[in-house]
């Protein structure tokens, strides 16, 4: 694969789909964020009751169990080839991630809040809104993160079965085997990887620690 391929012709075709892979990714994790962020309590067994818990976890449990390649297969003959196949499979195994993890940290809360509150009156929403969802979020919003980094990976992974992305130019180039310019796929898709991964770790550490990661 070297020398590399650093024509401008090929960086106008390889940029394009890597920033199609970030949003894919980006795209996905909202999705998945959106819409765990609910369920996650409805699994939590300390705020839903015992037979919702389980049944929202089961739920969970079964949409983890299908990967994301395997769903952009499901999805290929609705959506067909492009960026929204791997979208919608990200954003869907997304769920049941976040989903159970979310669950956890909520079941994780300290309870003491939540007794002021119900002894001064306080309601269930009050309960949701000052007592539980204040302690959750920073832990929260670190999974979407990281989980986003996970995604950013797996879009370039999709890519390769038609679902969008730099994956897909990577696999274009050694179809017709065009070693150099997939050489440059490869390290383009190793960098946008990496910086992602360092401006994910130094904002989680910024929620968690309140500090920022130190190079």
């Amino acid at each position: 694969m070297f020398p590399l391929d650093l024509s401008q012709e090929a960086f106008s075709r390889i940029i394009p789909k890597v920033f199609e892979s970030l949003f894919i990714a980006w795209a996905g994790t909202v999705i998945g964020s959106f819409f765990s962020f609910p369920i996650s309590f409805l699994a939590a067994n300390n705020f839903a009751k015992g037979i919702v818990s389980k049944a929202t976890k089961q739920i969970l449990n079964i949409i983890r169990a299908f990967p994301e390649l395997i769903l952009a297969f499901i999805f290929l003959p609705i959506t067909g080839l492009g960026p929204l196949t791997g979208t919608l499979a990200i954003g869907i195994h997304s769920i049941g991630t976040l989903g159970k993890l979310s669950s956890e940290v909520i079941e994780g809360i300290d309870e003491g809040p939540l007794e002021a509150i119900k002894s001064s009156g306080g309601s269930k929403i009050n309960e949701l809104t000052f007592g539980i969802i204040p302690q959750v979020m920073p832990t929260i919003t670190s999974y979407w993160l990281y989980r986003f980094e996970i995604n950013l990976r797996a879009s370039a992974v999709l890519g390769v079965v038609g679902a969008g992305g730099v994956g897909q130019e990577l696999i274009n180039q050694l179809r017709f085997r065009d070693f150099p310019r997939a050489g440059t796929v490869l390290i383009c898709t190793i960098v946008l990887v990496l910086t992602a991964d360092a401006v994910s770790a130094a904002i989680r550490n910024r929620i968690i620690k309140g500090k920022l990661v130190k190079s």
